[in-house]
C-alpha cells in the first residue's frame, strides 16, 4: 500500500489517518514487520491490522560476499510456489548502492544476459520490490543511511510499469525511507510507449538506456525487442524525454569482442547520440557459461572510449563488481523456476 491507500483503509476502520504515518515509520525506518510490536498504536488497532493486513517480507536464503565487498542476496518470496530473486549491494560507488529486481526472470531475452535465459516467470508486486530494499537496508544496518537504488537487477522495470512506479512512490514517501528520485536510476532496453509514459510521471528517476549496438541489424541480434522498437524509435523517445538542467541520460553499452567494439561502432554511437545530453557507460562483458560472447581486451575498451571522448561525449568504463559470486551486470539468474504457459506467452514480447 501507498500511504494514501493505508490512510483510506484506516479511515474505513474508524481510525485516524495519521496512524498511517506511524506505521510507515515502523516499517521503513525501524525495520519492524510485526504489527504487534508497533507500540505507539493502540492494542485494538494492532489487533485489527494483524487480522486484516499481511506484511510479508522476502526472506534471505543465500548471502554471498565478493572479494571486492559486493554482496549478493538470494531472496525467497512468499506465495506458492515460493520463488526466488537476486539483489545486490555495491558499496563505495561512491555511495552505497542497492541493485534490485522488478521481475522473476526477464522477457527481453538479451543475448549476453543470463537473466534473459530464464525467460519471464512473473512480475514482482510493488511490495516485493520495496521489500528488497527493506531487507537489504536492515541486513546491512543502513536504515538510517542514505543510499542509491538502481533498477538493474532481474527483469525489465518498464515491462512491469505500474508496480515499479508504485514501489518508487512508496520508497520516496517522507514518512518512510524518503528516497529522492535523484538517488534512483531506472535501466530499460527501451519500451517506447512506457518511456513516453515515464516522461509524464511526478516521480522522475534517472534514466539509463541499455543500447548495446549502433545498427538496427546488430541490435536486433543482441536485443530482440529492437525488432519492435528500433534504435531510431528509442533515440526519438529520449529526445522527447524531459530533462532538468545539467541532467543527462545514461546510455549503457555492453562491449562484446568482435561484435560491437570496433572504432567504427564508437563513431556510429557518437552520431546516434547527437542532439541528446548523454553520457555513455561502457560495460565490458561479464563472461559466464551459456553466454556465447567474449570480453574485449582492455586495449579495445580503451580505444572505444577514446573515440567517444575525442568527440566530446562523456564516457566512463564500468568496473565489474562481484564477478566471483556471479553478481555482476548480466549475471543474475535463479535456475530451476518454471513458467506457466501464460508466462511463456508473456515472454514472447521481446520477439
Amino acid at each position: 500500500m501507498q500511504r494514501c491507500d493505508l490512510e483510506q483503509f484506516l479511515a474505513g476502520l474508524g481510525e485516524e489517518r495519521f496512524h498511517a504515518r506511524q506505521i510507515y515509520q515502523w516499517i521503513y525506518r525501524r525495520g519492524v514487520s510485526d504489527f504487534g510490536q508497533m507500540s505507539d498504536l493502540s492494542k485494538t488497532l494492532r489487533a485489527s491490522l494483524g487480522t486484516q493486513l499481511s506484511l510479508s517480507t522476502p526472506r534471505i536464503v543465500v548471502r554471498d560476499r565478493s572479494s571486492d565487498g559486493t554482496e549478493k542476496f538470494v531472496l525467497e518470496l512468499g506465495g506458492e510456489p515460493a520463488q526466488r530473486i537476486e539483489s545486490v549491494f555495491i558499496p563505495d560507488t561512491p555511495a552505497m548502492t542497492f541493485c534490485i529486481s522488478t521481475q522473476v526472470g526477464c522477457a527481453m531475452g538479451c543475448a549476453f544476459c543470463l537473466t534473459g535465459k530464464m525467460g519471464l516467470v512473473r512480475n514482482l508486486t510493488a511490495g516485493e520490490i520495496v521489500g528488497q530494499v527493506r531487507v537489504l537496508a536492515q541486513a546491512l544496518s543502513l536504515l538510517d543511511t542514505r543510499f542509491n537504488i538502481v533498477l538493474m537487477g532481474m527483469g525489465e522495470p518498464l515491462h512491469n510499469y505500474d508496480e515499479t512506479m508504485k514501489a518508487l512512490r512508496i520508497l520516496a514517501d517522507p514518512s518512510g525511507l524518503a528516497i529522492s528520485p535523484r538517488r534512483v536510476t531506472l535501466s530499460t532496453v527501451g519500451l517506447v510507449p512506457a518511456l513516453d509514459r515515464l516522461a509524464t510521471e511526478p516521480f522522475m528517476p534517472n534514466l539509463a538506456i541499455s543500447l548495446h549496438a549502433t545498427t538496427e541489424e546488430q541490435r536486433s541480434r543482441l536485443v530482440p525487442l529492437n525488432r519492435k522498437y528500433r534504435i531510431e524509435d528509442v533515440i526519438a523517445a529520449c529526445k522527447r524525454f524531459p530533462m532538468k538542467r545539467r541532467d543527462r541520460i545514461t546510455f549503457e553499452y555492453v562491449l562484446l569482442e568482435g561484435v560491437n567494439d570496433a572504432p567504427e561502432d564508437a563513431r556510429r554511437l557518437v552520431r546516434r547520440l547527437n542532439g541528446i545530453r548523454a553520457k555513455v557507460n561502457l560495460i565490458p562483458l561479464n563472461e559466464a557459461a551459456g553466454i556465447p560472447f567474449a570480453r574485449p581486451s582492455d586495449q579495445r575498451v580503451g580505444a572505444f572510449a577514446q573515440v567517444l571522448a575525442d568527440h566530446h561525449v562523456t564516457v566512463s568504463v564500468r568496473k565489474s563488481r562481484g564477478r566471483d559470486i556471479r553478481a555482476a551486470c548480466g549475471q543474475l539468474i535463479v535456475e530451476g523456476q518454471k513458467r506457466s504457459p501464460g508466462q511463456r506467452l508473456a515472454s514472447a514480447l521481446g520477439g
